[in-house]
């Protein structure tokens, strides 16, 4: 399973899933990633630390 935000991967059996009112299920691997795209509503693929960044990079 896949970090909804980050892309990293998760090890089983840690971090959260948030269920949004339409049905849509998010994946988090820490609160760093669940508090970036939830409350402060940014783009991963803005940011240096995440990978849908450097996969942008590559192009």
């Amino acid at each position: 399973m896949r970090c909804s935000f980050c892309r990293k991967e998760i090890p089983q059996g840690t971090g959260k899933v948030y269920v949004k009112k339409d049905g849509k299920i998010l994946h988090f691997h820490n609160s760093k990633c669940e508090k970036n795209m939830l409350i402060l509503k940014r783009k991963a693929r803005n940011l240096k630390w995440t990978d849908a960044y450097e996969k942008g990079m590559k192009r």
